[in-house]
């Protein structure tokens, strides 16, 4: 009885002496300080002593206040105001919680009573006096059975739903993982992250397990109690077998739940197994194995997309434009496969964000540097070597990646016994360098800067020469963890030469050079659970020399040469919502404003109306002051995708994009060549614009992890440039005369099945596509195949492509991959006759005939090095057989007349199999 007594007394006495030490007034001032900082002044200058973790504040965060005879209460609670910290006052002690409250009184579970000071919320672990709980940091192993606290707990927290947010990261790296599930177990709430790895959901106030399922990276669980608004940053640690698997990933679940149609990535880590032609591996390579992308033959540069040309497409790398990503003729991709990390391709559904093309976006985006060590690859090939490594420059903030890579064909040229190819040359190599440094919690910083040159000689007299440069900085800023922003500004050059060093006074050298310099300010603001904005502004700069002639003999019988060059300016504003109506309606709607204006210096020719464009109907040259506004072209652009979620594996998109295109390719070759050159719109050139509607169904099966997708669509485009008979695009003062502006369609269905797990992975796609044009004119001269449509040079209906890899053990695999294309148009000359006295050829329809199907497979040997951790490097052998069933395939069919008749040749670039053996290394 005694006991129970002195108990309760105890208890009494505590209780006011805790409501005396709280009410207990002072005054103190803090001034631009640190929280911890402003705790230990309160230390300094009062009777408290406070207990706390120093891991719990964020030291960059200051804060000021002026406080005169206020309690101590007061000023604690100020301090700790947007932290998730509590606090309780006992007699001299000021105690610091993470997320929980202390309680001072038992609290009643049974009733609601209105008196009950601080009743817990539905936490599943309440602290009282006395006892201190200790949450464990969120780790990346896994499943976790400790309960991870989230935002801070108040007399509040047993209502309604709270924001659970956070950014996902590599836990070696520290980069950020875009495109990875987030979703509560056993509800329908689920997002997915973003490009900042950043996520955010609407939770209730009791105890949830979160689910984090990604591909390429190892799932985890967690337990969260949120009290109230509340940030969760966890790390992800890649998968073990992610080196043994081919990893093509139209996103899986997310290209389930977005509104997006089109859109495929394609993990660089993921490629290396898929054999390729002479060994080196090629994520642009790979991208033709996905539906809807193809190229007009073997060896070509260029892409065209869903029925779109090759100047249609646009290909970034970190924000840069690359305009010619090819080496060699486009035998190699021009980016390091080595320091990408990923390419996000849009054939249809392409972003706000994006503009200045009609068809397609490759977004490249490279790989961060290693922040906490020295690390590095490579790879030594029959044709190329290439060597990649990164090292920490401040130890866990900034990080240096670079990369070069380059080709020893000439030497083995020169040993070759065929006297016209050892006096011919083809050489390239490219550079890269990538910065990243990580100013603070709320500020990062990105540069990269790539250069790539190419050299090669087909007779003893010529060298041509191309080269692109790029260079990109981006600036990052975190406003809060809702608004975000970015600033890009980027510069780009690509230009060649040819150097003409004949034994005649004709010797000449000429050059072409285009530049862009490109400034964008994007936000990406996560407005609710419901509203997800990306909105910003973009300008940028195009300056084109057409072209110099310049000869070397001064007694040469040719002029020099100068084109006028050209300058444009191309400016947009942009905005888009994801918009979630309903947990299983989804729209995802936007609209880009853009606006052009072609600039001065410049004469431009003005043309007598009513008449086909030549020399002889100018009318007036009139002429502009630097910078002075020629002609002005403005487009709007609607971006409409909506989704609706049958299930959590299956859904059904539909999307509708409107696109405009300033600068156009000219090219007469069947195929994008090094030295074709760009055409800015202009008084006489008008801009291309496109439309494209598109439908598709998307599943995942419990089957063996199989997604299956089908998308159709259906594009019309306008002012598509095309060219007369015989047109000649270089060094022409008079260029639009040669021009031809037309209207195009395109329609296609694409079938996708695809295995990213177990021993057997990879996909198998088709695609039954058409791709037509119409030159129609009331003048014959302006008018191909009667103002019909015809098929463009690309044109093939069928396209079907396999890739699979098959795992022996985690050391040993088998791939191959086959490829099937119906073969490209082509004009024949279907007889001859004469007139004047001479004998001409009849040629047939633009495009009637078809040079034979193109078909071919591939297989490789791949042999990992042992899983030893504690080893030099880490190795990989690939042994591959490229056409290994040594088919002939078509790359072109001419024609040559003999003693009168008409002869056709066919020529192939690999018409037998190509062995070769790469090893690559990593450390």
């Amino acid at each position: 009885m005694r006991s129970l007594i002195t108990t309760i007394i105890f208890l009494i006495f505590s209780q006011l002496s805790f409501s005396q030490d709280k009410n207990s007034a002072i005054s103190i001032e803090f001034s631009n300080i640190s929280r911890t900082a402003a705790l230990q002044k309160i230390e300094a200058n009062s009777k408290y002593k406070i207990y706390y973790q120093e891991g719990w504040f964020e030291n960059n965060v200051l804060i000021s206040g002026n406080y005169v005879n206020k309690t101590i209460s007061e000023i604690v609670s100020k301090i700790l105001e947007d932290t998730d910290l509590n606090y309780f006052i006992d007699n001299n002690k000021i105690v610091l919680t993470k997320n929980s409250i202390i309680y001072d009184s038992f609290p009643d579970y049974e009733t609601n009573k209105p008196d009950i000071v601080n009743k817990p919320s539905k936490s599943a672990n309440p602290v009282f006096f006395g006892q201190f709980d200790s949450v464990k940091k969120s780790g990346s192993k896994g499943a976790n059975t400790n309960i991870v606290l989230v935002g801070k707990e108040s007399s509040e927290s047993n209502n309604g739903l709270y924001t659970l947010s956070g950014y996902l990261k590599d836990i070696k790296t520290n980069e950020p993982l875009a495109d990875i599930n987030v979703k509560i177990r056993n509800t329908s709430i689920s997002t997915v992250t973003n490009a900042e790895g950043y996520y955010f959901l609407k939770v209730p106030t009791e105890v949830n397990i979160i689910d984090i399922e990604s591909i390429i990276y190892q799932n985890i669980t967690r337990k969260i109690m949120v009290y109230s608004d509340g940030k969760l940053d966890l790390f992800l640690t890649e998968k073990l077998n992610q080196l043994d698997e081919v990893v093509v990933n139209s996103k899986a679940t997310q290209n389930i739940r977005t509104a997006i149609t089109g859109v495929t990535t394609i993990e660089a880590e993921g490629i290396k197994n898929i054999p390729v032609i002479l060994g080196e591996r090629d994520i642009l390579k790979v991208a033709l194995t996905i539906p809807g992308v193809k190229t007009a033959g073997e060896g070509s540069a260029g892409f065209n997309v869903r029925g779109g040309k090759e100047d249609q497409n646009l290909i970034l790398l970190d924000n840069g434009t690359i305009y010619n990503p090819s080496h060699f003729f486009g035998f190699f991709s021009a980016i390091n496969p080595y320091t990408v990390n990923k390419v996000d391709i849009y054939k249809g559904g392409i972003p706000p964000e994006f503009g200045g093309r009609l068809s397609s976006v490759f977004d490249i985006t490279s790989k961060n540097g290693n922040v906490d060590k020295f690390a590095g690859e490579g790879g030594i090939g029959p044709v190329t070597s290439n060597l990649t490594f990164s090292t920490p420059i401040v130890k866990g903030k900034s990080s240096l990646l670079v990369g070069g890579r380059a080709t020893y064909s000439d030497w083995i040229l020169k040993t070759l016994d065929n006297e016209k190819l050892k006096k011919s040359q083809a050489s390239f190599y490219d550079l890269f360098a990538r910065y990243t440094h990580k100013i603070n919690a709320k500020n990062s910083i990105e540069g990269t800067v790539y250069y790539s040159k190419d050299a090669y000689s087909i007779t003893s007299d010529s060298l041509y020469k191309y080269s692109n440069r790029m260079a990109s900085l981006k600036w990052k800023h975190a406003f809060n963890e809702k608004h975000n922003g970015e600033l890009n500004v980027t510069n780009s050059e690509y230009k060649f030469n040819i150097d003409y060093d004949s034994n005649n006074s004709n010797a000449f050298d000429f050059g072409y050079k285009i530049t862009e310099t490109q400034a964008v300010l994007k936000f990406n603001y996560n407005f609710n659970e419901k509203h997800k904005f990306i909105y910003g502004i973009s300008t940028k700069l195009y300056n084109v020399n057409p072209g110099d002639l310049t000869p070397k003999d001064p007694n040469s019988l040719l002029l020099a040469t100068h084109i006028q060059k050209e300058k444009g300016l191309e400016s947009a504003a942009f905005l888009s919502d994801n918009f979630k109506i309903t947990d299983k309606l989804l729209l995802d709607y936007g609209a880009r404003f853009s606006v052009y204006s072609a600039m001065g210096p410049s004469t431009q020719k003005i043309y007598e109306e009513g008449v086909p464009l030549n020399p002889s109907t100018v009318v007036e040259e009139k002429t502009y002051g630097s910078n002075e506004t020629i002609k002005t072209y403005t487009g709007f652009e609607p971006r409409i995708g909506v989704r609706y979620l049958f299930d959590e594996t299956f859904s059904i998109k539909a999307g509708y994009d409107k696109t405009f295109q300033y600068i156009h390719l000219l090219s007469n070759n069947t195929t994008q060549s090094p030295t074709d050159t760009w055409k800015l719109s202009d008084l006489n050139v008008k801009p291309q614009s496109g439309q494209q509607f598109s439908l598709g169904l998307f599943k995942k099966t419990d089957y063996k992890n199989l997604e299956l997708s089908i998308e159709g669509y259906y594009k019309k485009s306008n002012n598509i440039l095309d060219y007369k008979v015989g047109a000649n695009l270089l060094l022409n003062e008079n260029l639009e005369t040669e021009l031809l502006q037309g209207e195009g369609k395109s329609y296609g269905v694409e079938f996708l099945i695809k295995k990213t797990e177990g021993r057997l992975n990879g996909w198998i796609g088709y695609t039954y596509s058409r791709a037509f044009i119409k030159l129609d004119s009331q003048y014959n001269e302006e008018k191909v195949n009667n103002g019909d449509f015809f098929p463009t040079n690309f044109d093939k209906p069928h396209d079907f492509s396999t890739v699979l890899n098959y795992k022996l053990t985690h050391r040993y695999s088998f791939s191959t991959n086959f490829i099937y294309q119906t073969g490209r148009p082509i004009t024949y000359p279907i007889g001859q006759y004469n007139y004047g006295g001479a004998q001409y050829t009849l040629y047939s329809d633009r495009n009637k005939f078809r040079i034979p199907d193109y078909y071919r497979l591939d297989i490789g040997f791949n042999i990992e090095g042992n899983h030893k951790i504690k080893k030099l490097a880490h190795s990989f052998w690939n042994i591959s057989i490229y056409n290994v069933l040594g088919r002939n395939n078509p790359y072109s069919v001419f024609f040559v007349t003999k003693e009168g008749k008409v002869q056709a040749y066919q020529t192939s670039i690999f018409s037998v199999p190509v062995p070769t053996i790469t090893y690559n290394f990593k450390f």
